[in-house]
């Protein structure tokens, strides 16, 4: 059943699980409002709201959500997507390099929760989806400022539960895996799947999974519309669920 009236609002709608992300709940009917500090370009949906602007600067929030209640004054669902890396040894990482991971990853998210929490109540409730990562459990080389970001966002997810549950606001996290994007394809000179072309280090990464190879952003993106469906996840709050091609499930060591 197509939504009628549903209204979401996804951060990062530029990057590679934002896009697919746009695009499925565009399909499935809902109004889009769309975040991100880049041009999208002319493909985001003609029926949706794309604001251009920078959500780790706390000054740029306020023109925001003034935009954002121009386009409505209800809201069905929020995707925290929006997320910048750092990809350097810990100690080689600079205070205003993880402050800037900081505010992208995990601060935007507790503002954008603020923000929107009127729009929220309008609606009579709704759901929150926090884009984690695999990261906030298991983690590797030369990225602690992102797996620290992504470890305090599926934290922050647990309390948003508990405190918005008698509001009708489930929260829940989606933790990615290995996802092809530009994000990822940035991040394979960490030398964690080897050295050669990229292609060789993609394919080293999906070997890493149980299923061979590395997810699609719209196979995420169906998992966040899962997440954000009331019908489908209505007795889901406070979850972690991850989507990691089974990477998480086998030993390093084997």
């Amino acid at each position: 059943m197509q939504p009628k009236n549903k209204n979401v609002l996804i951060t990062g709608a530029g990057g590679g699980i934002g896009r697919a992300t746009v695009a499925l709940f565009a399909e499935k009917g809902w109004h889009v409002i769309g975040i991100d500090r880049a041009p999208f370009g002319d493909d985001f949906p003609q029926n949706g709201t794309f604001i251009q602007a920078d959500i780790s600067d706390v000054g740029a929030l306020e023109a925001i959500f003034q935009q954002t209640r121009s386009s409505t004054q209800s809201l069905h669902a929020l995707v925290n997507n929006a997320a910048v890396q750092v990809a350097k040894p810990l100690v080689e990482t600079s205070v205003e390099e993880w402050d800037a991971v900081m505010a992208s990853n995990l601060r935007s998210a507790f503002l954008f929760m603020k923000l929107t929490h009127p729009l929220f109540k309008a609606a009579g409730g709704g759901a929150i989806v926090n884009v984690s990562s695999v990261h906030a459990v298991q983690t590797s080389v030369n990225i602690a400022a992102y797996a620290a970001s992504k470890g305090g966002l599926l934290a922050l997810t647990r309390a948003m539960a508990i405190e918005f549950a008698p509001d009708n606001i489930r929260v829940n996290a989606i933790l990615p895996g290995a996802v092809d994007t530009p994000m990822l394809r940035a991040g394979l000179g960490r030398g964690h799947v080897g050295q050669g072309d990229m292609q060789t280090r993609l394919d080293n990464l999906a070997r890493k999974t149980v299923n061979g190879r590395v997810g699609k952003p719209i196979e995420i993106a169906h998992a966040i519309y899962f997440l954000a469906d009331n019908e489908q996840s209505s007795f889901m709050t406070g979850q972690a669920m991850v989507v990691d091609g089974g990477a998480t499930a086998r030993l390093s060591t084997e």
